[in-house]
Parts: structure tokens; sequence; C-alpha cells
């Protein structure tokens, strides 16, 4: 559909504007709908089409010239300018970081400047050069520095060794000769010393500290030299000074004979100081000056030139017309967001009302007669984007299912479950209420303190990693005091919020037990038949009174088991049924048949039977029958041989047929999973292949013809639907034998739920027996020491051991449990994202 926007009337107008869809739950739960459209941008009004598309960031740009090189695009020369002026404005950042301190950072400057016109370009281009190149000129005020530094110390010298030459020749037998300069002072031992062996003492040497304390000019480290005098006589002692002087990089001065050229050259030096300190202060203030300009102009200029240089990098993606009167370019686009392309080159237009205006208002301003226009191109072979839109919640949940692959085109996205099943199954593992607490806590201030800069600027990797997921964690801690409480488990201790359903009174009324019982035996079983023992379950979770018995680990044990089997078969039960809908919506009716229905009996004919009885025996077998309950184990192997075990007590009434029924329904949906699909394709293939060869000769020549068409029109040939039936068996069998054999792997390693629960209980419950009691067996002032002392040293390891790497463990356990047992079961993941253009992710690229 080829829309021409400047004949769009009032009316269209009003449509618009009432008819534009909202943002729904459907675009989480599948991905957005995206089209291909085509752009015709007219030349003169291109750049500010792109730009107003950087700024509303709706579509992503596809390059249309994949074989040239990015050398010969038509903008080359404009990107290359942008990086050139990227390359000044980096100068004028170094100078900034070495004048001021500390150096020039901080968010993007408000309000962000609009993508610059040609002539806006210029001025910031002009205008920065000019600032650069006066900076490089002031910098010459380190060679002002230098001379300033190396006058200061001839000053020294002259200074320092005037009271040991000032009369003359009476110190010395004969005329010596002087070398005199200023050493670093650290060097002053291995210089005296090598001067000594050198010239084996036929030389006078005097060192003294300079009064002032002068700059490095390498380092700028402010030091103290070291002044020193050299006397010696003869030719040849004086080249092995000065070779030494060379060797230790001092500096040295003339140094006059006579006293009064020495006070002459003295007094030239304090005033050539002082003029050039002048100068020095000058240039100062004039650097001072260039710096709070460039500090004041640099981030609007950054901003503007890194939206111009990618606008450029967008139009080099375009294809020009046969004409070269307008630019031709293609982007994916949300559906939803179609409308809002016409406000693409309408310019800085804020009012909704101004929608329907047309790409035509910018070609107005150009003074062009030409509009720009958009058309909605058909399906391509190539598979759309995907795009999610998530907000500070879901981004974390989105972040896990696309760590293990993009949805493909509008499937099905797990995060929307992962949102609660992640942390349920976390916190399976995970079940403490005290540990629980700790996390929440944790999470919960990284929640209010979102919106604090210096959190969102941390360095801090791993910090950031957490602070991205702050809601999931928040999320598994609260599920983590569910759980917690379900096990009536708090470090390691139980709770005991309700009175417990297990009485002790009724056994010594019942079986006369005495004071001398309880001696004499470590252990004693209630009985629960025994009236007023056992009054019914606990109001929630486990009964605190299971803590006490010898048999605590068996029963958590077999609870935790069968509730992992429980969950994990309820897990994929449900991944499997996902895979309905995406079957529906591409329109796979024949999938939902032939793949999904078998999947569904074999898993639940199986796996679905053995939570059945697994529940079946929780509620029939009570406390009074509960030596005469079968073993659950023994009758799901004699279900697989067909076999009958007249030790083990069925469960039911014609428990055997029921059986033998589920395995058979069973076994036959595999032969229908491996065949149905490949054989139901093969036969569409075949029957379409039957119309086409009785079609007739009047429809073989309108093919001939629309293929002539086509080819004429540039559109290529027409090609037959290929089909290749070794490759769709192949695929299916694989499919089949990977979905069976991990119905068994799958729903053992759910059994990791049971195991990873253990390992914390009983980490929690050795830390405390090994480090908290112990503590509290002191008593008096000395007992109130310890504890601290101690409990510092629990509280380290709970948070360190208990907290961030069983946590750690826990989590990564979760992750494999979606990504393997739960979303192979509907997910392909084999999309990609959609990367709208838009100033704003340039700018900012976290």
């Amino acid at each position: 559909v080829s829309i021409q926007l400047s004949t769009i009337s009032f009316q269209t107008h009003c449509l618009i504007r009432h008819s534009f869809p909202q943002v729904t739950m459907g675009a989480f739960f599948r991905s957005e709908e995206v089209c291909l459209v085509q752009l015709f941008l007219q030349s003169g009004s291109a750049y500010n089409c792109v730009s107003e598309l950087g700024e509303l960031g709706l579509v992503e740009f596809r390059d249309l010239n994949p074989n040239v090189n990015s050398f010969q695009r038509k903008f080359v020369n404009e990107v290359r300018r942008c990086e050139e002026m990227e390359k000044t404005f980096t100068y004028l950042e170094m100078e900034i970081a070495r004048s001021l301190s500390p150096p020039l950072t901080g968010p993007l400057p408000s309000p962000v400047p609009y993508a610059p016109q040609p002539r806006e370009l210029m001025a910031i281009e002009e205008e920065s050069e000019r600032l650069a190149r006066d900076l490089r000129e002031v910098r010459n005020r380190d060679n002002l520095r230098n001379q300033l530094t190396q006058l200061s110390q001839y000053r020294g010298v002259l200074i320092q060794t005037h009271p040991l030459t000032h009369s003359g020749p009476l110190f010395f037998t004969g005329f010596p000769s002087f070398v005199a300069g200023v050493v670093h002072p650290w060097k002053v031992p291995s210089f005296e010393r090598l001067l000594w062996r050198a010239c084996r003492g036929y030389i006078i040497v005097d060192f003294r500290e300079m009064e002032e304390r002068l700059e490095l000019p390498d380092t700028g480290e402010v030091i103290q030299w070291t002044v020193f005098l050299i006397s010696y006589w003869g030719e040849q002692i004086g080249q092995k000074v000065k070779k030494i002087c060379d060797c230790f990089h001092t500096r040295t001065f003339v140094y006059p004979e006579g006293a009064m050229e020495r006070e002459d050259i003295l007094d030239r030096l304090q005033g050539r100081i002082l003029e050039l300190k002048t100068v020095l202060s000058q240039t100062e203030d004039y650097l001072q000056q260039l710096v709070y300009r460039s500090v004041a102009a640099l981030p609007q200029w950054k901003v503007s030139v890194q939206k111009c240089k990618a606008v450029q990098a967008v139009l080099n993606q375009c294809s020009p017309s046969v004409t070269d009167k307008c630019l031709i370019a293609e982007a994916w686009c949300p559906v939803r967001k179609l409308l809002l392309l016409q406000r693409g080159g309408q310019g800085r237009i804020q009012d909704l009302e101004s929608l329907s205006l047309s790409f035509s208002l910018s070609q107005r301003k150009n003074g062009s007669g030409l509009d720009s226009f958009y058309n909605r191109l058909p399906d391509t072979s190539a598979p759309p984007p995907t795009l999610f839109h998530t907000n500070s919640f879901t981004s974390g949940f989105q972040s896990i299912v696309d760590a293990y692959g993009v949805a493909s085109y509008r499937e099905v996205n797990p995060a929307l479950y992962t949102i609660i099943t992640f942390p349920f199954l976390f916190a399976v593992m995970f079940g403490d209420v005290g540990h629980g607490l700790l996390m929440t806590t944790a999470a919960l201030w990284m929640v209010l303190q979102e919106r604090d800069p210096k959190l969102r600027a941390s360095d801090n990797e791993i910090f950031q990693m957490m602070f991205g997921g702050r809601y999931l964690i928040l999320l598994m801690g609260l599920f983590s005091v569910y759980t917690g409480a379900v096990y009536n488990e708090c470090f390691s201790k139980g709770l005991s919020p309700f009175p417990s359903g297990w009485h002790i009174q009724p056994m010594f009324q019942h079986y006369n037990w005495s004071d001398e019982t309880l001696k004499g035996n470590r252990y004693l079983t209630l009985d629960p038949n025994v009236t007023g023992v056992f009054l019914g379950p606990y109001p929630f979770g486990i009964d605190p009174i299971w803590r006490l018995a010898n048999n605590h680990l068996t029963f958590l044990n077999s609870y935790k088991m069968k509730m992992s089997v429980i969950i994990g078969v309820i897990h994929m039960t449900f991944g499997v049924c996902l895979s309905f809908f995406n079957y529906i919506h591409f329109n796979q009716l024949s999938s939902v048949f032939l793949v999904l229905i078998p999947e569904l009996l074999f898993l639940l004919c199986l796996f679905g039977y053995l939570v059945f009885m697994v529940v079946y025996k929780w509620l029939v077998f009570g406390p009074r029958v509960s030596d005469r309950a079968p073993s659950i184990l023994i009758h799901f192997i004699d279900m697989f041989l067909f076999a009958e075990n007249k030790d083990n007590p069925p469960l039911y009434n014609g428990q055997m047929i029921v059986q033998k029924v589920l395995v058979v329904v069973a076994l036959a949906s595999v032969p229908v999973l491996l065949l149905g699909k490949p054989l139901y394709l093969y036969y569409n293939h075949r029957r379409r292949a039957s119309i086409r060869v009785v079609s007739g000769l009047k429809e073989y020549w309108k093919c001939v013809a629309t293929f002539l068409l086509v080819s004429k029109q540039g559109g290529g040939a027409v090609e037959a639907e290929d089909f290749d039936t070794a490759d769709v068996f192949m695929h299916q069998a694989i499919h089949t034998i990977e979905y069976c054999l991990g119905c068994i792997s799958n729903t053992a390693s759910y059994l990791r739920l049971w195991a990873l629960s253990l390992a914390h209980a009983q980490l929690s419950e050795v830390l405390w027996v090994m480090v908290m009691r112990v503590s509290l067996s002191w008593q008096g002032y000395v007992g109130s020491v310890v504890l601290v002392v101690v409990f510092s040293f629990f509280a380290t390891l709970t948070v360190s051991i208990l907290l961030i790497m069983e946590g750690l463990s826990a989590f990564l356990h979760a992750l494999r449990l979606h990504w393997v047992e739960f979303q192979n079961k509907f997910y392909s993941g084999a999309g990609y994202k959609l990367h709208p253009f838009s100033f704003s992710t340039i700018l900012n690229p976290q």
C-alpha cells in the first residue's frame, strides 16, 4: 500500500487520532507484529526525515548496499568529517582533564540537542577547531615553564656557590676550572662516588641544597634540587667530569670565573624570571577561559556530532533511485507504530494532533515539490526481527530467556511465566525464612535506590549485574521466605507459630510411661493410632516436632523427593501445553494432533500417572493403615514389566488394567509422533504436485505469463516448492528420540530441587551447631564477648557461603531447569532482536 501522505484529509486525521492502538500485555506474551516498509526520501529532506526517525526510535534500517565498500558509499565524506570532529573533541577532553580536577563527567546535556543542520555543523566544526588551535598555542606555556625552571636553577646555582668562590684563587693553588649545575637528590650518593673513583681524587666537589623547591618538567613533581660545584685541573679530568654529568642527566650551566660577572648574570636572571612569571600568569588565565568555554560547549557538540554521524551512516545504507532525486530505504517497523512514520519528516513537532501530517511538510520547508512516502512491502522470505517491550521489572526476566536464545518472530515468550516459575524453583532449593529475609532486604534497598545515578554509573560489573536483576532477587527472596515457612526453617531452627498436632500425654496414659521410661530410652515412638496423640496436620508447613524425631531426615527426604517430581512433571506438562499456542498462531493445526497430543499422552500416561500415585497414596493411606501402604517405586517398575508383585499390595482396585492401558497408549503415541507429521507433509506435497499436473493447458500458460511478468519486473523466477523427504523424516526422528528420552532424564533432573534443598538445610544446620551454639554455652561477661565475636564470624559465613555461594548454585540450577527442561518443550529461540535506530540508544549504549 503506497501512502501519499500529502493527500490525507482532516477526516483521515481524526481516524488516525482515535484508532491508534494501545500497548497491552499481549505484546509481552508474544513478540510485537513487525513489517517491512520501503521509504522513499526526497534527497533534500532525507537528512531531516532520518533525524526525526532517530528521535522517535521507530524503525531498524536494512543495508541495501551490502556489497559496496564502506569507503565507496555516497555519504562517506560526511562520516569522515564527523570522525575528524570527534578527534578534535577527544583532544579538548584531554586538555580539560589536564586543567580541571576532577575532569568533566556527568549526564547528557539538558535539553538534548537535535541533529544539527549543515550550517550548524559547520559552525560547530569551526568553533571546535578554533578552540583546539588556541589550546595548542596556549600549551606552549610548557616551554615557558621549562625556561622558568632552568633560569631558577641557574639562579640557585649562582646563589649557593657564591660563598665558595667569592675570594677567587686564594682557596686554590693555580687557576682551576669549574663545572656547576643541579642534580636530582636521589642521584647524589652514586654521582659523588663515581666522580671520586673516576677522577681519583683530583677534583673538589661541593653539594648544597637549593632553598627553592622547583617542579620536575617531565613528571610535574615538586622537588628540592641539589646544587653541585666541581673544581678540577686539567683537560682530561674536565672531559671525564663532563661525561659523568651527562651520564647522570644533570643540568650544567656556564659558570663565570669573576665575581662581578656572576653578580651581573644574577641580576639579569632576576629580571628575566619576573617577566616569565608575568607571562605565565596571563597565559594561565587565558587557558582557564578556553577550558571553561570548552566545558560549556563540548557536551552539546558531542551529542550533535554523534547524531549527525548516525544519520549519515543510515543514509549510507540507502539506495539511490534511478533518477537520483530520492533515496530508497528499507526498514523493519512495528505495525502499531506505522502511523508514527507520518511524523518522520515534519521536524520537531510534539503535538500528537500533528500525527497525520505528511513527510511533505519537510519538503515544503526545503522548497521541494516531491513528497516523501512509504510502502508496506509484502511478506519476505527473511523472518522479521523480534521485539518485546520491557520495563525495569520485566527486563531481568527477559534477559534470562534471551541468554538461551532470542524468541523467533511471534513465538510464545517464556519470560511471562518465568516471572513466577523461576523465583519459585529457586526458592524450593533455597527455602529458609532468615536467608530469604536477608536477600529480600538487600534487593529492596536496590529497588528503592534504583534512581540513584551513582548506583547506575558504578564500574563494578558484578554489582551492575545484581542491580539489573534487583526485581528478580526481590522475588527470589520473597519466595524463599514462603518456602522456608513451608519447610519451617529459619537459620536452620524451627518456628512454632502454631501448636503442634502431636501430643505425648496420651502415650503416658495408654502405655503407662513413667519418668524411668524416659530416662531409660533415648528415643520413644509416638503412635498416631492412639487416641489424642495425633490431632491433625499442622496448619501451615511442616510440624516443628519433626525436628526432635530421629527419622527427621528420612521424612524430609521422602517429602522433598516426591515434591520435586510433582513440580517437575507439572512444569514440563505446562511447557508442552504452551506449544499449542504456537501451533495455532502459525496455522499448524496438524501439529496439534500429530505432535502435541502424542507428546502429552506419552508424558501424562507415564509420569503423570506417577504423580497420581503419589497424591493418591497421600490422600488414602492415613496413620491407621500406613503400615499396609504399598511401594510406589515397585508399582512403577512393575507397570513397565506388565508384572504383578504379590508382596506389594495394589493402590486401588483394577490398578493392573489401568497401568497396562496407560503403557500401551504411551507406546502407541511414539510411532504417531515419529511418523505422523512427516507422512502428513509428504501427502500434502504429493497432492499439491498432482493438482499442478492436472491443472490443464490454460493454467500452464497463465503460469508462464506470470513468470515472464515477474522476470521483467526484476522479481526473479518462480520456483516450485521443495520437499526433502529424508530431511523431514530425519528431523522428526531426532525430535521423537530427544523428547521420549528427555521425558525420563528431565524428570530425574528435577530431583536437583530435592538435593539442593537438603544440602542448603544441612549446611545451615552445621553452621549453627559448630559455630553459633558453641558461643551460647558461655555465660557471664566472657560469654557476651565471645557471643559478639562468634556472631560476627557466623554472620560472615552465613552471607558468604549460604547466601552468595548457595544462592548462586540454586540460581544456576533454576536456570538450567528453565532452559533445558521447560523451554525446549515449546521454545525454539532462533530469532534475532529488533534494534531500532534511536538516538537515545546511541547516546546511552548501556
